[in-house]
């Protein structure tokens, strides 16, 4: 998913950053093909160039090399709802075949069976990248066909990437559909970890797998758990 993900970025593109997987994809695609990826994260860091894998937004690696470090309502207001932001990676408790983001509540809203961290940013980022990618684990309880809860709509996602292969949307704002497997996985494991008849393109891509330099970066430069180790 790591992978796939930072190949989804081009050279050059303005991208805010979230902790986790989109994390790790950004700072691998700087490492590879993209060195002048302009990284933004949400506590304020502006072109963010860490020497090691940051741990969270308020990492003191952000800082050092970074073009500018302004305060969080500066990067919603300036660059994001701007329309400066060209690509943002959200991840959500449920993704709907639209590609609706619940990240609020499971259940109904006023008695939710869990109540969940909430939008952060992330309905702005939905509303306002050019360019919105969605990493998720495929099941059918995480791709209802209809989320309990809109926190961020879907209508400028992109790609859906998966842990069993990519989705996109049949047009802007369009139903999700199947467009390309990771190698060995079959079009019936995907259908099965979605909660809706998912269609698919008459011919599917296949995903070339990681390339030994990009498993390496990753199991030796940016593997979060070796920071931990060395702290």
């Amino acid at each position: 998913m790591t992978v796939v993900a930072a190949r989804e970025l081009r050279d050059g593109e303005v991208v805010f950053v979230g902790i986790g997987l989109p994390n790790l994809a950004c700072n691998l695609a700087r490492r590879t093909h993209a060195p002048h990826l302009v990284l933004i994260y949400e506590s304020g860091a502006v072109g963010a160039a860490p020497e090691r894998l940051p741990v969270s937004i308020g990492d003191p690696a952000l800082v050092t090399g970074s073009l500018m470090v302004c305060g969080m309502a500066d990067v919603f207001q300036l660059f994001l709802q701007n329309g400066r932001i060209e690509v943002g990676f959200l991840g959500g408790a449920q993704v709907d075949r639209y590609a609706n983001i619940n990240t609020t509540v499971i259940g109904s809203y006023e008695r939710p069976t869990v109540r969940l961290p909430g939008s952060g940013g992330a309905a702005e980022i939905a509303l306002h990248a050019q360019r919105v990618v969605i990493i998720a684990k495929l099941s059918p309880r995480a791709f209802p066909e209809r989320v309990d809860f809109v926190t961020s709509p879907g209508r400028r996602v992109k790609r859906v990437i998966t842990d069993r292969g990519v989705l996109e949307p049949d047009g802007p704002g369009g139903e999700l559909m199947l467009t390309a497997l990771y190698p060995g996985v079959q079009q019936s494991d995907i259908e099965a970890g979605v909660g809706w008849q998912l269609r698919s393109r008459p011919t599917l891509e296949c995903v070339d797998p990681p390339t030994r330099s990009e498993l390496q970066l990753l199991r030796e430069v940016l593997d979060p758990k070796r920071l931990y180790l060395k702290g």
